[in-house]
Protein backbone atom coordinates (compact mmCIF):
# COMPACT_ATOMS: atom_id res chain seq x y z
CA UNK A 1 0.00 0.00 0.00
CA UNK A 2 2.92 2.09 0.71
CA UNK A 3 4.22 2.09 -2.67
CA UNK A 4 1.30 2.35 -4.39
CA UNK A 5 -0.78 4.72 -2.42
CA UNK A 6 2.47 7.27 -2.91
CA UNK A 7 1.80 7.01 -6.18
CA UNK A 8 -2.17 7.66 -6.30
CA UNK A 9 -1.73 10.54 -3.87
CA UNK A 10 1.15 12.12 -5.83
CA UNK A 11 0.06 11.64 -9.30
CA UNK A 12 -3.60 13.09 -7.83
CA UNK A 13 -2.34 15.76 -6.24
CA UNK A 14 0.63 16.85 -8.56
CA UNK A 15 -1.41 15.67 -11.86
CA UNK A 16 1.60 13.97 -13.65
CA UNK A 17 2.13 10.58 -13.69
CA UNK A 18 6.15 11.60 -13.68
CA UNK A 19 6.28 13.20 -10.20
CA UNK A 20 3.85 10.66 -8.72
CA UNK A 21 6.34 7.93 -10.16
CA UNK A 22 9.30 10.05 -8.97
CA UNK A 23 7.36 10.04 -5.20
CA UNK A 24 7.08 5.88 -5.92
CA UNK A 25 11.00 5.93 -6.50
CA UNK A 26 11.80 7.84 -3.68
CA UNK A 27 9.87 5.10 -1.28
CA UNK A 28 11.53 2.26 -3.36
CA UNK A 29 15.20 3.67 -2.66
CA UNK A 30 14.67 4.32 0.99
CA UNK A 31 13.49 0.52 1.61
CA UNK A 32 16.16 -0.65 -0.32
CA UNK A 33 18.44 1.00 1.42
CA UNK A 34 16.45 0.82 4.87
CA UNK A 35 15.71 -2.79 4.50
CA UNK A 36 19.29 -4.15 4.65
CA UNK A 37 20.24 -2.23 7.51
CA UNK A 38 16.94 -3.20 9.48
CA UNK A 39 18.01 -7.14 8.62
CA UNK A 40 21.37 -6.52 9.86
CA UNK A 41 20.20 -5.31 12.95
CA UNK A 42 17.90 -7.94 13.92
CA UNK A 43 20.53 -10.41 13.33
CA UNK A 44 22.80 -9.01 15.80
CA UNK A 45 19.86 -7.30 18.05
CA UNK A 46 16.98 -9.62 17.45
CA UNK A 47 13.70 -9.13 15.28
CA UNK A 48 11.55 -7.76 18.31
CA UNK A 49 13.29 -4.78 19.23
CA UNK A 50 13.94 -3.99 15.74
CA UNK A 51 10.42 -4.19 14.60
CA UNK A 52 9.03 -2.25 17.43
CA UNK A 53 11.10 0.99 16.90
CA UNK A 54 10.76 0.42 12.56
CA UNK A 55 6.94 0.23 13.51
CA UNK A 56 7.02 3.67 15.33
CA UNK A 57 9.64 5.77 12.92
CA UNK A 58 7.50 4.48 9.71
CA UNK A 59 4.11 5.64 11.40
CA UNK A 60 5.75 9.14 11.78
CA UNK A 61 6.81 8.91 8.48
CA UNK A 62 3.85 8.25 6.76
CA UNK A 63 2.03 10.99 8.51
CA UNK A 64 5.27 13.16 7.27
CA UNK A 65 4.17 12.05 4.01
CA UNK A 66 0.77 12.83 3.87
CA UNK A 67 1.08 16.24 5.47
CA UNK A 68 4.02 17.10 2.62
CA UNK A 69 1.70 16.02 -0.18
CA UNK A 70 -1.23 18.10 0.87
CA UNK A 71 1.12 21.61 2.46
CA UNK A 72 3.69 21.75 -0.15
CA UNK A 73 3.30 25.04 -2.14
CA UNK A 74 3.24 24.94 -5.78
CA UNK A 75 3.26 21.60 -6.97
CA UNK A 76 3.99 21.82 -11.10
CA UNK A 77 7.48 20.86 -11.29
CA UNK A 78 9.86 18.22 -9.61
CA UNK A 79 12.04 21.00 -7.93
CA UNK A 80 8.89 21.80 -6.20
CA UNK A 81 8.38 18.59 -4.70
CA UNK A 82 11.35 17.86 -3.38
CA UNK A 83 9.81 18.52 0.38
CA UNK A 84 7.66 15.21 -0.95
CA UNK A 85 10.37 13.06 -2.45
CA UNK A 86 12.15 13.59 1.13
CA UNK A 87 9.22 12.42 2.66
CA UNK A 88 8.77 9.43 0.76
CA UNK A 89 11.96 8.53 1.28
CA UNK A 90 11.53 8.26 5.04
CA UNK A 91 8.64 6.91 4.87
CA UNK A 92 10.05 3.49 2.79
CA UNK A 93 13.76 3.84 4.62
CA UNK A 94 11.76 3.08 8.14
CA UNK A 95 9.34 0.28 6.79
CA UNK A 96 9.06 -2.70 8.90
CA UNK A 97 10.82 -5.98 6.87
CA UNK A 98 8.04 -8.05 8.29
CA UNK A 99 7.98 -10.73 5.28
CA UNK A 100 11.96 -11.14 5.01
CA UNK A 101 11.55 -11.86 8.95
CA UNK A 102 9.05 -13.91 8.56
CA UNK A 103 10.64 -15.94 6.19
CA UNK A 104 13.45 -16.24 8.74
CA UNK A 105 11.83 -17.24 11.53
CA UNK A 106 9.95 -19.69 8.89
CA UNK A 107 13.84 -21.24 8.01
CA UNK A 108 14.36 -21.44 11.98
CA UNK A 109 11.82 -23.44 13.03
CA UNK A 110 12.21 -25.83 10.39
CA UNK A 111 15.54 -26.46 9.89
CA UNK A 112 16.96 -26.26 13.18
CA UNK A 113 18.58 -29.77 14.55
CA UNK A 114 18.45 -30.94 11.20
CA UNK A 115 20.67 -33.12 10.01
CA UNK A 116 20.65 -36.34 7.54
CA UNK A 117 21.02 -38.63 10.74
CA UNK A 118 18.30 -37.27 12.31
CA UNK A 119 15.12 -36.42 13.43
CA UNK A 120 13.24 -33.58 15.51
CA UNK A 121 10.01 -34.67 17.35
CA UNK A 122 9.76 -38.02 15.76
CA UNK A 123 9.36 -36.45 12.07
CA UNK A 124 11.83 -37.19 9.31
CA UNK A 125 14.45 -34.61 8.05
CA UNK A 126 12.98 -35.15 4.40
CA UNK A 127 9.28 -33.96 6.38
CA UNK A 128 11.30 -30.86 8.34
CA UNK A 129 12.31 -29.67 4.42
CA UNK A 130 8.77 -30.98 3.13
CA UNK A 131 7.38 -28.49 6.09
CA UNK A 132 10.08 -25.59 4.99
CA UNK A 133 9.30 -25.83 0.86
CA UNK A 134 5.34 -25.50 2.39
CA UNK A 135 6.30 -22.50 4.65
CA UNK A 136 7.61 -20.70 1.72
CA UNK A 137 5.42 -21.03 -0.75
CA UNK A 138 2.76 -20.25 1.86
CA UNK A 139 5.01 -16.55 2.19
CA UNK A 140 5.00 -16.32 -1.31
CA UNK A 141 1.13 -17.05 -1.34
CA UNK A 142 1.05 -14.38 1.63
CA UNK A 143 3.16 -11.75 -0.66
CA UNK A 144 1.07 -12.11 -3.49
CA UNK A 145 -2.05 -11.49 -1.15
CA UNK A 146 -0.67 -8.08 -0.09
CA UNK A 147 0.00 -7.28 -3.57
CA UNK A 148 -3.84 -7.92 -4.21
CA UNK A 149 -5.61 -6.65 -1.52
CA UNK A 150 -3.15 -3.94 -1.27
CA UNK A 151 -3.88 -1.96 -4.47
CA UNK A 152 -7.06 -3.16 -4.43
CA UNK A 153 -7.90 -1.00 -1.08
CA UNK A 154 -5.51 1.58 -2.92
CA UNK A 155 -8.16 2.30 -5.43
CA UNK A 156 -11.04 1.44 -4.03
CA UNK A 157 -10.24 3.86 -1.19
CA UNK A 158 -8.62 6.53 -3.40
CA UNK A 159 -11.63 6.66 -6.04
CA UNK A 160 -14.53 6.39 -3.45
CA UNK A 161 -13.36 8.52 -0.68
CA UNK A 162 -9.85 10.38 -1.12
CA UNK A 163 -6.31 9.68 -2.57
CA UNK A 164 -5.00 10.05 1.22
CA UNK A 165 -7.09 7.77 3.15
CA UNK A 166 -4.61 4.39 1.77
CA UNK A 167 -1.58 5.73 3.21
CA UNK A 168 -3.54 6.34 6.55
CA UNK A 169 -4.88 3.40 6.85
CA UNK A 170 -1.38 1.82 6.14
CA UNK A 171 0.10 3.67 9.21
CA UNK A 172 -3.02 2.57 11.16
CA UNK A 173 -1.91 -1.15 10.05
CA UNK A 174 1.97 -0.66 10.71
CA UNK A 175 1.29 1.26 14.34
CA UNK A 176 -0.95 -2.21 15.16
CA UNK A 177 0.15 -5.05 13.30
CA UNK A 178 3.60 -5.01 13.43
CA UNK A 179 3.92 -5.17 17.21
CA UNK A 180 1.80 -7.88 17.07
CA UNK A 181 4.35 -9.96 14.96
CA UNK A 182 7.58 -8.23 16.90
CA UNK A 183 6.46 -9.79 20.00
CA UNK A 184 5.00 -13.49 18.76
CA UNK A 185 6.74 -16.16 20.09
CA UNK A 186 7.52 -17.54 16.94
CA UNK A 187 10.17 -14.76 17.17
CA UNK A 188 12.04 -16.47 19.99
CA UNK A 189 13.03 -19.50 17.04
CA UNK A 190 15.69 -16.73 15.57
CA UNK A 191 18.66 -16.34 18.01
CA UNK A 192 20.91 -13.17 17.19
CA UNK A 193 24.15 -14.56 15.47
CA UNK A 194 27.57 -13.31 16.11
CA UNK A 195 29.79 -11.48 13.86
CA UNK A 196 31.33 -15.23 12.59
CA UNK A 197 28.48 -17.79 13.27
CA UNK A 198 28.92 -20.86 11.27
CA UNK A 199 25.59 -22.21 11.44
CA UNK A 200 24.33 -23.51 7.81
CA UNK A 201 20.65 -23.87 6.30
CA UNK A 202 19.25 -26.52 4.84
CA UNK A 203 18.61 -26.42 1.13
CA UNK A 204 14.50 -26.08 0.95
CA UNK A 205 13.14 -28.74 -0.77
CA UNK A 206 17.16 -30.29 -1.56
CA UNK A 207 19.68 -32.15 -0.31
CA UNK A 208 21.98 -30.45 2.85
CA UNK A 209 25.11 -29.21 1.65
CA UNK A 210 27.99 -29.99 3.25
CA UNK A 211 30.67 -27.74 2.74
CA UNK A 212 33.06 -26.04 5.14
CA UNK A 213 32.20 -22.82 6.54
CA UNK A 214 35.02 -21.02 4.18
CA UNK A 215 34.17 -22.58 1.48
CA UNK A 216 30.88 -22.06 2.33
CA UNK A 217 31.32 -18.40 2.91
CA UNK A 218 33.56 -17.62 -0.15
CA UNK A 219 30.56 -19.43 -2.68
CA UNK A 220 27.92 -17.97 -0.94
CA UNK A 221 29.28 -13.87 -1.02
CA UNK A 222 29.88 -14.79 -5.10
CA UNK A 223 26.47 -15.77 -5.90
CA UNK A 224 24.37 -13.79 -3.41
CA UNK A 225 24.05 -11.23 -5.78
CA UNK A 226 22.62 -13.25 -8.20
CA UNK A 227 18.77 -13.82 -6.49
CA UNK A 228 19.56 -9.99 -5.52
CA UNK A 229 19.54 -8.89 -9.13
CA UNK A 230 16.83 -10.81 -9.29
CA UNK A 231 14.59 -9.17 -7.06
CA UNK A 232 15.56 -5.65 -8.90
CA UNK A 233 14.28 -7.07 -11.79
CA UNK A 234 11.20 -8.43 -10.45
CA UNK A 235 10.30 -5.11 -8.57
CA UNK A 236 11.00 -3.39 -12.15
CA UNK A 237 8.11 -5.60 -13.69
CA UNK A 238 5.70 -4.57 -10.70
CA UNK A 239 6.52 -0.95 -10.93
CA UNK A 240 6.62 -0.42 -14.62
CA UNK A 241 3.42 -2.89 -15.08
CA UNK A 242 1.94 -0.59 -11.80
CA UNK A 243 2.11 2.74 -13.45
CA UNK A 244 1.48 1.87 -17.47
CA UNK A 245 -1.38 0.49 -15.78
CA UNK A 246 -2.17 3.79 -14.05
CA UNK A 247 -1.40 5.57 -17.82
CA UNK A 248 -3.75 2.63 -19.72
CA UNK A 249 -6.80 3.13 -17.07
CA UNK A 250 -6.70 6.80 -17.71
CA UNK A 251 -7.65 5.90 -21.41
CA UNK A 252 -10.24 4.00 -20.74
CA UNK A 253 -11.93 4.53 -17.16
CA UNK A 254 -10.00 6.51 -14.73
CA UNK A 255 -6.18 6.16 -13.25
CA UNK A 256 -7.40 5.10 -10.14
CA UNK A 257 -9.14 1.97 -10.86
CA UNK A 258 -4.83 1.24 -11.97
CA UNK A 259 -4.55 -0.55 -8.20
CA UNK A 260 -7.80 -2.76 -9.21
CA UNK A 261 -6.28 -4.31 -12.28
CA UNK A 262 -2.93 -5.03 -11.08
CA UNK A 263 -4.68 -6.88 -7.97
CA UNK A 264 -6.35 -9.35 -11.01
CA UNK A 265 -2.58 -10.13 -11.84
CA UNK A 266 -1.82 -10.85 -7.72
CA UNK A 267 -4.72 -13.28 -7.83
CA UNK A 268 -3.34 -15.56 -10.01
CA UNK A 269 -0.08 -14.84 -8.82
CA UNK A 270 -1.03 -16.04 -5.24
CA UNK A 271 -2.58 -19.37 -6.36
CA UNK A 272 0.34 -20.28 -8.54
CA UNK A 273 2.51 -19.35 -6.05
CA UNK A 274 0.67 -21.72 -2.92
CA UNK A 275 1.28 -24.09 -5.57
CA UNK A 276 4.53 -24.51 -5.47
CA UNK A 277 4.69 -26.48 -2.41
CA UNK A 278 3.21 -29.50 -4.27
CA UNK A 279 5.48 -29.29 -7.12
CA UNK A 280 7.90 -32.42 -7.53
CA UNK A 281 11.08 -32.27 -5.67
CA UNK A 282 13.12 -33.51 -8.79
CA UNK A 283 12.22 -30.36 -10.31
CA UNK A 284 15.11 -28.30 -8.68
CA UNK A 285 15.07 -24.84 -7.75
CA UNK A 286 17.38 -23.51 -10.63
CA UNK A 287 15.06 -25.58 -13.29
CA UNK A 288 11.70 -23.79 -11.25
CA UNK A 289 13.30 -20.31 -12.24
CA UNK A 290 13.82 -21.32 -15.69
CA UNK A 291 10.75 -22.56 -16.60
CA UNK A 292 8.43 -19.61 -14.85
CA UNK A 293 10.65 -17.05 -15.70
CA UNK A 294 10.83 -18.16 -19.40
CA UNK A 295 6.54 -18.28 -19.45
CA UNK A 296 6.79 -15.09 -17.33
CA UNK A 297 8.43 -13.55 -20.58
CA UNK A 298 6.56 -14.56 -22.73
CA UNK A 299 2.88 -13.86 -21.66
CA UNK A 300 4.40 -9.99 -20.89
CA UNK A 301 4.11 -9.44 -24.55
CA UNK A 302 0.32 -9.94 -24.55
CA UNK A 303 0.25 -6.49 -22.44
CA UNK A 304 0.60 -4.82 -25.83
CA UNK A 305 -2.75 -6.31 -27.49
CA UNK A 306 -5.61 -4.70 -24.94
CA UNK A 307 -7.41 -2.18 -26.16
CA UNK A 308 -10.12 -2.29 -23.15
CA UNK A 309 -10.51 -2.86 -19.90
CA UNK A 310 -11.60 -6.61 -19.42
CA UNK A 311 -9.57 -7.95 -22.31
CA UNK A 312 -6.60 -6.25 -19.75
CA UNK A 313 -7.97 -8.19 -17.11
CA UNK A 314 -7.71 -11.42 -19.03
CA UNK A 315 -4.57 -10.61 -20.07
CA UNK A 316 -3.16 -9.96 -16.59
CA UNK A 317 -5.23 -13.26 -15.00
CA UNK A 318 -3.28 -15.06 -17.10
CA UNK A 319 0.45 -13.29 -16.55
CA UNK A 320 0.05 -13.66 -13.25
CA UNK A 321 1.23 -17.20 -13.08
CA UNK A 322 4.12 -17.70 -13.56
CA UNK A 323 5.19 -14.96 -11.33
CA UNK A 324 4.12 -16.09 -7.76
CA UNK A 325 6.52 -19.23 -8.69
CA UNK A 326 9.37 -17.24 -9.53
CA UNK A 327 9.35 -15.28 -6.77
CA UNK A 328 8.82 -18.38 -4.28
CA UNK A 329 12.10 -19.57 -6.38
CA UNK A 330 14.02 -16.73 -5.97
CA UNK A 331 13.61 -16.55 -1.85
CA UNK A 332 14.28 -20.25 -1.65
CA UNK A 333 17.80 -20.03 -3.40
CA UNK A 334 18.61 -16.53 -0.98
CA UNK A 335 18.34 -19.13 1.55
CA UNK A 336 20.67 -21.68 0.07
CA UNK A 337 23.07 -19.01 -0.66
CA UNK A 338 22.83 -17.16 2.52
CA UNK A 339 26.21 -16.68 4.55
CA UNK A 340 26.00 -18.20 7.68
CA UNK A 341 24.07 -16.32 10.65
CA UNK A 342 23.23 -13.41 8.18
CA UNK A 343 20.11 -14.97 7.10
CA UNK A 344 17.63 -11.61 7.83
CA UNK A 345 20.32 -9.71 6.18
CA UNK A 346 20.18 -11.51 3.04
CA UNK A 347 16.34 -11.63 3.25
CA UNK A 348 15.93 -8.40 3.72
CA UNK A 349 18.44 -7.44 0.81
CA UNK A 350 16.05 -9.74 -1.24
CA UNK A 351 12.70 -7.69 0.04
CA UNK A 352 14.92 -4.35 -0.94
CA UNK A 353 15.52 -5.59 -4.47
CA UNK A 354 11.96 -5.94 -5.16
CA UNK A 355 11.36 -2.32 -3.70
CA UNK A 356 14.16 -0.86 -5.44
CA UNK A 357 13.24 -2.52 -8.98
CA UNK A 358 9.48 -0.95 -8.31
CA UNK A 359 11.29 2.42 -7.73
CA UNK A 360 12.96 1.65 -10.69
CA UNK A 361 9.99 0.57 -12.44
CA UNK A 362 7.91 3.48 -11.80
CA UNK A 363 10.55 5.93 -12.72
CA UNK A 364 11.12 4.23 -16.35
CA UNK A 365 7.41 3.84 -16.82
CA UNK A 366 6.29 7.22 -15.56
CA UNK A 367 8.93 8.79 -18.14
CA UNK A 368 7.53 6.36 -21.21
CA UNK A 369 3.73 6.98 -19.80
CA UNK A 370 3.75 10.30 -19.84
CA UNK A 371 5.78 11.30 -23.30
CA UNK A 372 4.95 8.30 -25.67
CA UNK A 373 1.86 6.41 -23.51
CA UNK A 374 1.15 2.74 -21.73
CA UNK A 375 2.43 1.35 -24.68
CA UNK A 376 5.90 1.94 -24.53
CA UNK A 377 6.26 1.69 -20.47
CA UNK A 378 5.01 -1.96 -21.14
CA UNK A 379 8.13 -2.05 -22.82
CA UNK A 380 9.75 -2.02 -19.41
CA UNK A 381 8.03 -4.75 -17.95
CA UNK A 382 8.77 -6.85 -20.92
CA UNK A 383 12.22 -6.32 -20.52
CA UNK A 384 12.28 -6.85 -16.97
CA UNK A 385 10.78 -10.34 -17.37
CA UNK A 386 13.39 -11.07 -19.62
CA UNK A 387 16.34 -9.98 -17.15
CA UNK A 388 14.41 -12.28 -14.92
CA UNK A 389 14.89 -15.29 -17.81
CA UNK A 390 18.58 -14.50 -18.22
CA UNK A 391 19.40 -14.77 -14.41
CA UNK A 392 17.76 -17.86 -14.35
CA UNK A 393 19.78 -19.47 -16.61
CA UNK A 394 22.66 -17.77 -14.68
CA UNK A 395 21.74 -19.54 -11.57
CA UNK A 396 21.40 -22.82 -13.49
CA UNK A 397 24.91 -22.87 -14.64
CA UNK A 398 25.97 -21.31 -11.14
CA UNK A 399 24.42 -23.95 -8.85
CA UNK A 400 25.40 -27.07 -11.07
CA UNK A 401 28.97 -25.81 -9.83
CA UNK A 402 28.03 -25.08 -6.09
CA UNK A 403 30.79 -27.00 -3.91
CA UNK A 404 29.88 -30.61 -2.41
CA UNK A 405 31.28 -32.75 -0.11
Amino acid sequence: MLTVGTLTLVTAVSHSYAIGGMAAGAVGIGSALGAPVLGSLADRAGQRIVLLVAAVINTLAVAGLLAAAYLTPGYGSVADAVGVFIAAFLAGASCPQVGPMARVRWMALTTRNLSPSSTTGGRSVAANRADLDTALSYEGTADEITFVLGPALVGVLASMVAPWLPLALAAVMTITLVPAFAIHPSQLAVVPAPRKASAGVVPPGGQTTQVTPERRNRWAGAVVAVPVVAMVCMGTFFGATQNALSAFSAQYATAEIAGLLYAVMGLSSAVAALSVAFWPQRFSLASRWVAAALAMSVLSLLLLLPAGIWPMVFVLLILGIPVGPVMVTVFSIGGVVAPAGRMATVMTALASGIVAGTALGSYLAGQLAETQGPSAAFVVSMAAAAGLLLLGVVTSLVMKRQPQA
